[in-house]
């Protein structure tokens, strides 16, 4: 009895915990539903005090916009929570408002006030959608606040706030376009970001607000070619785009002088202007003009970086990105090097049938110009019988044009068995080509017009048509020399049925009825006993003959052409009536005497060219190679048109930027020898080094880098987030020494070159020794490297005594462990009173000077390559956990823990101990690992196999799982001789990482390094069970495998470590010295895994 009720209660619940907007009627599907009752589940939800629920609520909404599903009857509800203060609900709420602010405004705008808080919010994340939410409200009063709004967030710390800050000048644009002049100094603000997450978004606001502006572009020009290669791929595609258009403003053309280099390439290149004036001609007046002309092309080293610098994103993942930098090579390179882009649109080949559509548009229109580019690559082009339509039509367009006298047998015979397609489509456009190339080469003309005339017999009225057609084009080329065929032609009326095959058959006898003279009467006297049951074009053409013949024949056709025109003049079609009154007023004289029968000859047997068979691609190029409007070929809403090269080249200097005389050190010359690797392509002049060394951002970049390349080992030059954490540590540690520098150097700067003098007379004497006592030069070169970090934003002086204070604790590396320390706090003291203290004065006792909080600081100060070492685990194994319980095992139970100790056999994978124990009354035979269900990402490395487990015994057994720092549980199968049991084990975040130390200065860059979107901050209130130092470490080591790194800060923990898998640094911080109240804050590349420590960390401490 109690079933029933029971049954309904399951409905009701399941049916509001997965689709509430469905009703409960099966009939209806929950398309006519009442709407009175949709969503109130929701609605209760998000109005609770609850987060949890709240959440949960924002989860099935949101997850409902996604599925594509209208939830904009619960805007009321939500909006209501956008002060919510918790940040999981308000990231989700913002979500929600984004897509619905636009039709709700009026809501939206009650909580303006709401977002403009958001704006100040510590969280990035919330800042930049409270700034996404703002620009989604299109409501031209808020237009001051959205202004005032952007300008602020154009400044902000965080590149991810300033990226969505980018995004919104667009909106902010089209909702009023008088905004203008004030964008415009925002998008230069930004276009000067050195942020490569900026980069793409900002040039994008560019292209949307002020594409006229290039003046905007002439500083950055450099900077957005050496960061092309680290932005986001679609941000790279916008670049290109933007790029190709400002170099077709700015540059000369490379293939200006072709003729030039194709008639006498060595002279264009190597000879000069002597040369060219010694030859026999004109005089010099008159060879002054064209010698200027003639003059060999340089390209500029500008132009050059762009090349460069787009030539290896050729190897993309995104077939954006490679049409884009195909398209760049296309329009800017010299002929010479364009050849590079053919194998990466090749490989665009093997994608997806709509990227292969766009692709061979577009290698279509290329091959017209540049067909030796696909020549060696014909046979990625034949045609394979599971392509489209589409597809193999525009293959097809492409085989046709690489078609030359060399690979014709080759292509001909594809042709042939395309013909036997069951795609008719495809067959006429095969028909087609072959009329093409026979069009295009001539010593194959005969063979195609053989091969068509026997095409005439197919059975197929498209295929015949279609070679009639090809055939009626090919002899209006020549006619006279294939009469023969056009005699077969007209034995085939009897036999052809298709209309427009036999429409095209008179047009031809017609045309050339003087080369048949005795075939073309018997034709028009069989076409005039089947005129009535002929198709209407048939008959337009049977008309047509008579009026021929009858001109040029009267005698033999002159009743034949009366009959002819008697019967179309009762045709039931107008148009044939209409025809016929037409050609019987024109060529047949009456009494009145027309004027236009005078000159009948004339209109009819007029002289006709030949039609010229071309590619339908040999127009495109106009437009923009990718762009939609050469999809299309017709200019779509906004496309920008392809600059013209300029006949002379614009002034470079306006891409050089004034570098500040402080940047000019002595480790210019330093710089120059690391970027030499990277510019030295075979391509390439010295050009782009010396507009990379005008350009300030690199010079800054490889300045504030030289310490951190020598160090790590890492050399990409543009890692901005990291040169600025670099710059605000130096900053710190040198601002009292800055201070006292700038003050010496305002006070007296006499004093100051004589000194300079002395100081590089003792550097050459301790040069001197130093060659002598050295053992191997990458000691000086990381010393010297090392000593470049010391004086990153110094003079040239400056930096002469840091380096003799530097190098030698190059030397001090080598002395044994226990005397380490001493010359350490030596080194420290003369460093922190360089300023004021002489060499020669002696240091005081380090001892008694530096702390021991001090020495554990300045113990990351060490200048020795030493990278961060694995530690083993804080603590040990944690309590265990079942994995089958001894009812379903048949008295075999089985528990794991997670042991913390490195796996032998792979150190990336997670060590996890099995403990079996046998409690039934047999043994168990043959217990192993099963055949594993093979997961993305997820390898398993079993234990060996326990041959028997006796009854009452247990065994412990090891195995290694790689779970590819994902917390996605790993399947597989426990099998004994007689059963197989499916068990899972889902690990903890805590357990996919292995604990590190490392030096506080080292965490601290490390730290420095992972801001932004890789820091994820919570704040939480310790308990009183949880207030002393032991518990709290306690806590944290049992809850993730990370190590405690020293910290002189009291109330302050510092844990590190790295994750299994990939190596990524993970860095927990807590600070606990606020009474009751702590911060934590945990820093990683992985933000999945952040977050899921973040929340394991905060319920271990305050429970």
């Amino acid at each position: 009895m109690s079933a029933a009720p029971a049954y309904s209660e399951d409905k009701g619940g399941s049916s509001s915990l997965g689709e509430p907007e469905y009703g409960h009627d099966p009939a209806s599907g929950g398309i006519f539903s009442s709407d009175y009752k949709r969503h109130d589940d929701l609605k209760e939800m998000l109005d609770t005090n609850k987060d949890s629920l709240k959440l949960e609520a924002m989860k099935r909404i949101v997850a409902m916009i996604a599925r594509g599903k209208n939830a904009s009857d619960l805007f009321p509800a939500v909006v209501k929570n956008v002060a919510c203060k918790n940040i999981e609900v308000k990231k989700l709420v913002y979500v929600y408002l984004v897509r619905y602010a636009e039709e709700q405004q009026d809501l939206a705008l009650l909580s303006i006030s709401t977002f403009q808080r958001g704006l100040k919010d510590p969280n990035q994340l919330i800042r930049a959608s409270a700034l996404r939410v703002l620009s989604s409200i299109r409501v031209p009063i808020i237009v001051p606040i959205m202004m005032l709004a952007i300008k602020e967030a154009a400044s902000d710390m965080s590149p991810y706030v300033r990226k969505t800050a980018a995004h919104a000048i667009p909106k902010l644009y089209s909702l009023d376009s008088d905004q203008k002049d004030q964008l415009i100094e925002v998008i230069e603000k930004l276009l000067a970001d050195k942020t490569t997450l900026v980069a793409g978004s900002v040039v994008m606001a560019f292209e949307e607000v002020c594409p006229e502006r290039i003046d905007l572009i002439h500083k950055n020009y450099r900077k957005l070619c050496n960061l092309l290669i680290d932005v986001e791929e679609w941000g790279q595609v916008v670049i290109i785009n933007m790029l190709t258009r400002y170099a077709r403003t700015q540059f000369l053309s490379p293939n200006k002088n072709e003729s030039l280099l194709e008639e006498n390439p060595e002279k264009a290149f190597y000879g000069s202007e002597e040369d060219e004036s010694k030859g026999s001609g004109p005089g010099p007046e008159e060879a002054a003009a064209p010698l200027a002309a003639r003059r060999p092309y340089i390209m500029d080293p500008d132009h050059r970086l762009l090349l460069r610098n787009t030539k290896p994103l050729l190897q993309s993942r995104s077939a954006a990105v490679v049409m884009a930098v195909a398209q760049l090579y296309f329009h800017l390179a010299p002929k010479a090097e364009v050849g590079v882009i053919a194998k990466a649109l090749v490989r665009l080949l093997r994608s997806h049938s709509e990227v292969q559509y766009v692709v061979l548009q577009n290698v279509a229109t290329m091959s017209i110009k540049r067909r030796g580019m696909f020549e060696p690559y014909l046979k990625s082009f034949y045609i394979r019988s599971t392509d489209p339509t589409q597809i193999k039509i525009l293959k097809l367009e492409v085989l046709t044009n690489l078609a030359n006298e060399t690979n014709i047998p080759t292509v001909l015979r594809e042709f042939q068995t395309y013909i036997r397609s069951m795609d008719k489509d495809f067959v006429a456009a095969t028909i087609q080509a072959i009329g093409r190339c026979a069009t295009n080469i001539g010593r194959v003309r005969d063979t195609c017009l053989n091969g068509l005339v026997q095409l005439l017999s197919n059975r197929d009225e498209l295929v015949v048509a279609e070679s009639v057609v090809v055939i009626k084009k090919l002899l209006q080329m020549q006619p006279s020399q294939h009469g023969e065929i056009i005699k077969h032609l007209a034995k085939l009326t009897d036999n052809i049925q298709v209309p427009m095959a036999r429409a095209s058959i008179l047009w031809l006898i017609g045309e050339y009825c003087e080369h048949v003279p005795r075939i073309a009467p018997d034709v028009l006297r069989k076409m005039a006993k089947s005129f009535t049951a002929e198709e209407d074009i048939v008959k337009l053409q049977v008309i047509n003959l008579a009026a021929k013949l009858y001109l040029t024949n009267s005698k033999q056709t002159k009743l034949l052409t009366q009959y002819v025109l008697s019967l179309a003049k009762y045709d039931q079609n107008y148009d044939i009536r209409d025809r016929a009154r037409f050609t019987r007023q024109l060529i047949v004289p009456s009494e009145q005497g027309g004027t236009l029968s005078r000159h009948a000859k004339k209109l009819f047997l007029a002289p006709k060219p030949a039609p010229v068979l071309e590619s339908s691609f040999k127009d495109r190029d106009h437009f923009q190679l990718g762009s939609l409007s050469h999809l299309l070929n017709a200019k779509a809403t906004g496309y920008q048109e392809l600059p013209d090269w300029p006949e002379e080249a614009p002034d470079p200097s306006v891409r050089n930027v004034e570098v500040p005389e402080w940047t000019k050190c002595s480790n210019r010359e330093k710089r120059k020898e690391k970027e030499k690797p990277f510019y030295s392509d075979s391509e390439g002049e010295s050009g782009p080094t010396e507009s990379a060394d005008s350009d300030p951002e690199s010079v800054s970049e490889s300045e504030s880098k030289s310490s951190n390349e020598s160090g790590s080992g890492t050399s990409s030059e543009e890692d901005d987030e990291e040169d600025q954490s670099d710059e605000q540590e130096a900053d710190e540690k040198k601002k009292g020494r800055r201070g006292g520098k700038e003050a010496s150097r305002e006070s007296g700067e006499s004093d100051q070159s004589e000194e300079e003098q002395e100081k590089k007379v003792k550097k050459k004497k301790k040069a001197h020794e130093r060659k002598e006592t050295s053992e191997s030069s990458e000691e000086e070169g990381s010393a010297s490297d090392s000593s470049s970090s010391e004086s990153e934003s110094a003079s040239e002086s400056e930096d002469e005594e840091e380096e003799e204070q530097a190098e030698p604790d190059t030397w001090r590396r080598k002395t044994p462990p226990s005397s380490k320390i001493i010359p350490k706090t030596k080194e420290i003291s003369l460093l922190d009173l360089e300023d004021f203290t002489p060499p020669s004065v002696q240091p005081v006792s380090p001892p008694k000077v530096v702390s021991t909080s001090l020495v554990t600081d300045l113990e990351g100060l060490t200048l020795t390559d030493s990278s961060p070492s694995l530690l083993s685990p804080v603590m040990g194994p944690g309590k265990r956990q079942e994995l089958l319980h001894r009812v379903a095992g048949e008295g075999l139970a089985v528990e794991y823990v997670f042991n913390r100790q490195p796996f032998p056999g792979d150190p990336h994978m997670v060590s996890v101990c099995i403990h079996f124990s046998n409690s039934s009354e047999t043994p168990v035979k043959g217990l192993h690992v099963g055949v594993p269900h093979q997961q993305p990402g997820i390898c398993i490395q079993e234990f060996p196999e326990i041959e028997s487990l006796a009854p009452g015994d247990s065994v412990t057994a090891i195995m290694g799982i790689n779970f590819s720092d994902s917390t996605q549980a790993a399947t597989f199968q426990l099998c004994t001789q007689t059963r197989q049991f499916y068990v899972s084990i889902q690990p903890p975040v805590g357990e996919l990482m292995a604990p590190v130390f490392m030096s506080e200065n080292e965490f601290k860059k490390e730290q420095a390094k992972l801001t932004g979107m890789s820091e994820i901050t919570e704040k939480l209130t310790l308990p009183d069970t949880c207030s002393n130092d032991p518990i709290i470490v306690q806590r944290i080591s049992a809850t993730a495998n990370l190590g405690r790194i020293p910290c002189g800060t009291p109330d302050e923990y510092r844990f590190a470590g790295r994750t299994l898998t990939s190596g990524s640094p993970v860095l927990l911080t807590l600070d606990a010295r606020v009474a009751g109240a702590a911060q934590l804050t945990v820093n990683s590349e992985k933000m999945v895994i952040g977050t899921m420590l973040v929340k394991d960390v905060i319920q271990a401490l305050t429970q």
